[in-house]
């Protein structure tokens, strides 16, 4: 799917220090797109995206089951209904079972903290339009009035604004069943009712009352950016907002968003717990390598065992993903010279080695250690 610019601009909402204090920008794409990109953003790597709502209940598929069940008709997704549930039920009969008794956002902090990711998105409305946090344009279909009868989005924020983490927000523009969104499609999105109505209140909303580091604002595929009032939002979000003086706004590109789903009681599955933790200790050895890295010259090596390169500053990382299982391993890209120095992460002792014939190098291996994710990253010192 391709992405408009509407989609490209609006995917993060980035809350970071401003580097142009002063500057107002005008509701028009050359000068929304003019702002830059954050720092903080450009070296965490690494977050956590939480999907988390009524989709949780049936627990089948995806987020997208609603839509699979009633619009999709998927067979699977109508079977595990007639198996699971009376004949007419409905998705919001979901709502009163999403209970959330056992979430406890300190312990979610605590093992998204041990994974090693550096910020957390959470979903405060998905396309079913269930919203995480109690909005004001909801009429009912929120977690305050619903289900676990909580603000999920200011609880889980304030425990991961405890730890070293940026807290963020994934929020959905529309929804697949809202009639008003619906009527606005019908008229070939000539109204924009929903828009006036739902959508933008609720980012007026979540940026004003919990003023997250992040906004993923998604689902504008179906209408022009006109639609949506987009550039509108944007402009009022870099000049007036209570973060104007932090806001910016970037594409895709160079970093891992990592996504979780917790159960509808609020607990988070213990397979997912152990691989978050496996991450962190790998992060914890190797983290380097990831962390405020950029791209080198050359990204990749498509040899027997793949080989990805990182860089910081005039040192590069060589990354292999798997073991191979002999104790020497060649590098072909990177020039060596007589200062050269090698070394594999997690052992302090340098690492013996030949320069090839035209380029590149020969590494002699220690016993590779255990790794949580197999992967080992190799440091080289003095190349280019």
């Amino acid at each position: 799917m391709q992405m408009t610019q509407c989609q490209i601009s609006l995917f993060l909402c980035l809350l970071s220090c401003a580097a142009s204090f002063g500057t107002r920008y005008t509701p028009d794409w050359d000068s929304l797109d003019s702002r830059p990109l954050p720092e903080w953003y450009d070296e965490v790597k690494f977050g956590i995206f939480v999907h988390w709502g009524v989709f949780s209940v049936p627990a089948f598929g995806s987020e997208w089951f609603w839509w699979y069940w009633k619009i999709a008709l998927k067979p699977e997704y109508i079977l595990f209904m007639v198996k699971n549930y009376p004949l007419g039920f409905r998705y919001a009969d979901f709502a009163p079972d999403f209970h959330a008794q056992f979430f406890d956002p300190d312990e979610w902090a605590d093992i998204f903290e041990a994974s090693g990711a550096k910020y957390v998105v959470l979903t405060s409305k998905h396309h079913e339009g269930f919203t995480n946090w109690g909005s004001p344009t909801s009429w009912n279909w929120n977690s305050v009035d619903n289900g676990p009868h909580r603000d999920l989005v200011a609880d889980l924020g304030a425990a991961i604004r405890n730890r070293s983490l940026h807290y963020g927000l994934y929020h959905s523009l529309y929804e697949w069943f809202n009639p008003i969104y619906l009527k606005d499609k019908q008229s070939g999105f000539k109204t924009q009712e929903f828009v006036e109505k739902k959508a933008m209140p609720e980012l007026y909303d979540l940026v004003n009352r919990y003023k997250p580091d992040l906004i993923w604002s998604d689902g504008d595929w179906e209408a022009p950016d006109t639609y949506w009032n987009s550039t509108g939002f944007l402009a009022w979000l870099y000049n007036d907002s209570p973060v104007k003086d932090m806001v910016y706004v970037v594409a895709l590109g160079g970093n891992y968003l990592l996504n979780v789903g917790p159960k509808a009681d609020g607990m988070i599955p213990p397979v997912f717990e152990e691989r978050l933790r496996g991450i962190g200790a790998w992060l914890k050895v190797n983290g380097e390598a990831i962390y405020a890295t950029k791209p080198w010259r050359v990204q990749a090596e498509n040899a027997t065992v793949p080989v990805w390169y990182t860089s910081k500053s005039s040192t590069v990382y060589a990354i292999f993903t798997s073991n191979p299982m002999q104790n020497t391993f060649k590098l072909l890209t990177p020039k060596t010279s007589h200062n050269t120095v090698v070394t594999l992460l997690g052992n302090p002792e340098p690492l013996k080695w030949a320069p090839l014939q035209t380029s590149g190098l020969i590494v002699l291996l220690p016993d590779l250690p255990f790794t949580p994710a197999e992967a080992w990253t190799l440091q080289l010192d003095e190349v280019a």
